[in-house]
């Protein structure tokens, strides 16, 4: 069967060879591949501006038995993530901007969609009163996901004062969790390739006690296995790495949901911009 990057070598010699109306559908077809994904035929043909029947008459030239054939491949290529970073790489080049930007959407909203199922937002609401309540909240995130575990306990300790904000330092970040325990809770943020660092700060704190919050991409993630909760986010889309856009909504709405239940947050956050504007850390318009 083929692969995305096959169907679009395929879409290119029909371009170049095909007859002038499968021609002029395959051309339009490489900037809208990821359309397919997402509608029936007559969709796809009403959106293209073509005749049904050339939507089926392409597919079956690109070697699928049908329409439905290739809809499925593409669908599956939507949520299985290319292997190294260098092939992520690789898959972008030759693309146009405007393919890019439209699978960059379709993909986006379909991770985020997925954070507003019964499953996710159980795994939210059941994590909401427990980082309330813990002594201490740590952020592990390294690489890529140190923004999402930085945003996190940056804007948490403006209103809550057990979070514990993210090491910079290499090293760090073992130095700090070493001092965990029962009463603590470890949000881990790290997809595959899987950050050892991060693994490895999982089990001292799994080993303290301490309860672990796995924001990743699978079950069966390192730092998944003996976790607390675990958050799976699909990490979907065309990007040089595997897509942040649910990590950083999963805090946002954990977030939300704590300020939502402290009494004291808004004066808490108040008085953390008066300071910051009394020392003029935020520019004047």
């Amino acid at each position: 069967m083929e692969n995305k990057e096959q169907i679009r070598r395929s879409l290119m010699d029909v371009v170049e060879t095909g007859t002038p109306t499968l021609s002029a559908f395959a051309a339009w077809l490489l900037d809208h591949l990821n359309d397919v994904a997402f509608h029936s035929i007559r969709g796809l043909a009403t959106l293209a501006e073509v005749n049904p029947n050339t939507v089926t008459r392409l597919a079956r030239e690109l070697g699928f038995d049908g329409y439905d054939a290739m809809r499925q491949r593409l669908q599956q290529s939507l949520q299985t993530p290319t292997g190294s970073y260098g092939d992520r790489a690789a898959a972008l080049r030759n693309r146009t901007g405007s393919d890019i930007w439209q699978e960059t959407l379709t993909t986006s909203w379909s991770n985020v969609e997925t954070l507003f199922t019964p499953e996710s937002l159980g795994v939210l609401e059941r994590c909401v009163d427990p980082l309330l309540g813990a002594r201490r909240v740590y952020s592990l995130g390294v690489r890529s996901c140190f923004g999402v575990a930085h945003y996190f306990s940056y804007v948490g300790g403006m209103v809550f004062d057990n979070f514990v904000q993210v090491p910079s330092m290499p090293g760090a970040l073992l130095d700090q969790v070493s001092s965990a325990n029962e009463q603590d809770i470890v949000v881990a943020i790290t997809y595959e390739h899987y950050s050892a660092e991060v693994v490895r700060a999982c089990q001292v704190v799994q080993e303290a006690g301490a309860k672990v919050l796995a924001l990743t991409d699978s079950y069966q993630s390192p730092v998944a296995k003996g976790a607390w909760e675990v958050l799976r986010l699909p990490m979907a889309g065309p990007q040089l790495m595997p897509s942040l856009n649910t990590a950083f909504v999963a805090v946002e709405m954990l977030l939300s949901a704590m300020t939502a239940k402290t009494p004291q947050a808004e004066d808490r956050v108040a008085a953390f911009e008066t300071r910051i504007t009394r020392h003029g850390g935020y520019a004047q318009s």
